[in-house]
């Protein structure tokens, strides 16, 4: 018996030890910054300008801006929890390409920004772009939100209290709750998370119309997540589901034709 107690209290303790540093490295786990500044010019991105943008908590954040061609709308665009904008050259390519002008803020922590990744600090971020995007002579039914991952938190954030013409959301969750409850179900994560990015919540004052494209076989997001998103998006809202895609999609040849035909079909609809 004491055998028996000495080998529970022991398992109790090791939890209980696992569950503290869980909590104590939580933010470690979360955000995967690349702190290294790249300038733009190292992207091999032609015809942009590298920014410095100020939050209002004193930051500076560094930006990619390229200007759209033919009438075409600007992606304010918020990246994943990993890498640093340098990561995303390909993708920014395939958008610069069509012809659409380009806003993507490098969050505090990466790329060359000052500060630390939190939560508050990272829609704190996105409320600097926006405004740096109106300052450039964007107006809001010029302005295309986009999240990936990760971003598609921030960009919710962003939605429900600015206005735009429309948001593209890569690999949505319902919320980093909701994932974290995944990844760790023998944890207490609804006491221990602090970084929650409460989708679910700011999804419902979201009204601008919505895409989500999500991959079938997403290993980091579950698919059920983001169709629980989905279900509480106002409409219009349109999910587009790639089969056998792993977590990001948007750049396959069989996925970004149609994205850009959707935010050219919103795009024309609030900016004739």
């Amino acid at each position: 018996m004491s055998l028996l107690l000495g080998t529970v209290t022991a398992l109790a303790g090791t939890y209980i030890l696992a569950a503290v540093v869980l909590a104590a490295v939580q933010r470690k786990l979360q955000y995967f910054p690349d702190p290294h500044l790249t300038q733009l010019a190292q992207s091999g991105l032609n015809g942009g300008e590298d920014l410095r943008v100020r939050t209002d908590d004193g930051e500076t954040l560094v930006a990619w801006h390229f200007a759209p061609r033919n009438g075409r709308p600007l992606i304010l665009y918020f990246h994943g929890n990993g890498g640093a904008l340098i990561d995303r050259v390909p993708r920014f390519r395939l958008f610069l390409d069509r012809g659409y002008g380009l806003l993507a803020v490098s969050y505090r922590g990466y790329g060359g920004s000052t500060g630390s990744p939190t939560q508050a600090g990272l829609i704190r971020d996105s409320e600097a772009a926006y405004r740096e995007a109106r300052a450039l002579g964007y107006n809001n039914h010029r302005i295309i939100l986009m999240g990936a991952s990760l971003g598609t938190g921030v960009a919710i954030a962003l939605a429900a209290t600015h206005a735009a013409s429309a948001i593209v959301l890569e690999a949505p969750y319902l919320s980093a709750l909701d994932v974290a409850r995944t990844l760790y179900p023998i944890f207490p994560v609804n006491w221990l998370m602090l970084d929650r990015f409460r989708s679910d919540l700011a999804i419902r004052d979201v009204h601008i119309p919505v895409l989500m494209v999500h991959g079938e076989k997403d290993d980091v997001i579950p698919m059920n997540s983001a169709r629980s998103l989905f279900a509480l998006a106002n409409e219009p809202k349109t999910f587009v589901s790639v089969s056998g895609g792993d977590h990001l999609v948007l750049d396959l040849p069989d996925v970004f034709p149609r994205v850009c035909e959707w935010i050219d079909a919103q795009a024309s609809t609030t900016h004739p």
